[in-house]
């Protein structure tokens, strides 16, 4: 046991002789899992254009219109001063500004001289669709405002007004009364939300977290063929295998170390995982220990075996770096599995970052536990039974 644990304290000395390591084992990783989730959206952000409001007017009316606005499903309106919105819009921060004159008021509007003034960027499709939630909005204030001068129409039609002072009171009477009905009528379109179930089970933080996790932690472990060939070609392997080394130590040593560091790094993730991005990765203590360490001897048992081919350590290097990039992309790691096509789905199943990925999700996605995950766990100590055997029989200290 001494040996094993020599041997795996030498490799970790090695690995991390170099602070550059600590860039790829925590903070590339952290990093990258932080932005893949918080890049992709997560359904919860308000997903409307950003319309700037720039009220000169600031009367009831004005009020009215952006009211209406706030409530539409297609825009967000930001008020600001004239200065400021025509900053942003100047420089091409905004898509849309829309500028309620100082003349802007209910007299105007009676008037028929009412106007506003909207700038939209050319070439920027947010424009039109803008564009027609502000033409809805006017039309929804302005629409009270006929209905009262409809009436009051009529009511001078039946008998005069005594004075200017009592039509303008039937007015505002008449404008309170249709604006109160306009907000209590009924709606006239029913949205009914589809009870089909989504095909595609995504989380950005849950996907990222699980993906990352995988990519950072697999390249790695294949590398385990770069610290064989090292040994090989430096000829130190060969002294160590004259010494009362067995072979089945040196390897134990080798790997055990590897595999150990993996899954610090793994846990280290995991925990970056609940503190930050509040996933719920501790839900099943034993299931997560069985999925962890199964997709680290995956990992480290095809490094074994790819040491057995591999010749320099230039090629292990470059050969790990693309195994685990190719296999994490076509995995799910990096995009969710039912994005590609079906044949493809059941093709990439030879691969140990597929089963990885699919169990990290059952717990962090999908509150699975220990018997949602021993399927995968299990086809993944296959893949570690497997190119353990063939490592072990094909290794060679020369």
């Amino acid at each position: 046991m001494k040996k094993i644990f020599a041997i795996a304290w030498k490799d970790a000395i090695i690995r991390f002789a170099s602070k550059a390591e600590l860039l790829y084992f925590v903070i590339l990783p952290v990093v990258f899992t932080f932005l893949l989730a918080g890049g992709t959206p997560s359904g919860d952000e308000d997903n409307r254009i950003r319309l700037l409001v720039a009220d000169q007017a600031r009367t009831e009316l004005s009020v009215q219109i952006i009211a209406q606005l706030s409530e539409s499903t297609a825009v967000r309106p930001e008020a600001l001063p004239l200065a400021e919105a025509g900053s942003q819009f100047d420089e091409r921060r905004a898509s849309v500004l829309l500028v309620i004159p100082a003349d802007f008021s209910l007299q105007s509007l009676q008037d028929g001289a009412a106007s506003l003034d909207l700038r939209m960027q050319p070439n920027d499709l947010n424009g039109p669709v803008a564009q027609r939630a502000v033409q809805t909005a006017i039309r929804r204030v302005s629409s009270a405002v006929n209905a009262a001068n409809t009436a009051v129409t009529e009511a001078e039609a039946a008998r005069p007004f005594a004075s200017d002072a009592e039509r303008q009171a039937y007015f505002d009477q008449s404008l309170g009364l249709a604006a109160r009905l306009q907000a209590e009528s009924p709606e006239r379109v029913t949205a009914v939300q589809g009870s089909t179930p989504d095909q595609v089970e995504y989380d950005p933080a849950a996907n990222s977290s699980a993906g990352q996790l995988i990519t950072w932690v697999f390249i790695p472990l294949f590398a385990i063929s770069a610290l064989f060939a090292y040994e090989r070609n430096e000829g130190t392997l060969r002294r160590l295998l004259t010494t009362p080394t067995r072979k089945s130590t040196y390897l134990l040593g080798v790997i055990g170390g590897q595999v150990a560091v993996a899954v610090v790094q793994m846990l280290i993730l995991v925990g970056f995982g609940i503190a930050v991005m509040k996933l719920n990765w501790g839900r099943d203590p034993a299931a997560l220990a069985v999925i962890l360490v199964a997709s680290a001897l995956a990992a480290g048992a095809i490094g074994t075996t790819m040491g057995t081919f591999i010749k320099t350590e230039g090629q292990a290097s470059g050969l790990s770096i693309m195994a685990g990039m190719v296999m994490a992309l076509m995995g799910g790691c990096w995009y969710p599995l039912e994005l590609f096509p079906q044949a493809v789905q059941t093709a990439v199943k030879v691969l140990p970052t597929t089963w990885a990925m699919q169990g990290m999700l059952d717990l962090a996605l999908r509150g699975g536990g220990l018997t949602d995950v021993l399927p995968e766990a299990g086809v993944l100590l296959g893949f570690a039974a497997v190119f353990f055997t063939v490592g072990v029989w094909r290794f060679r200290y020369e």
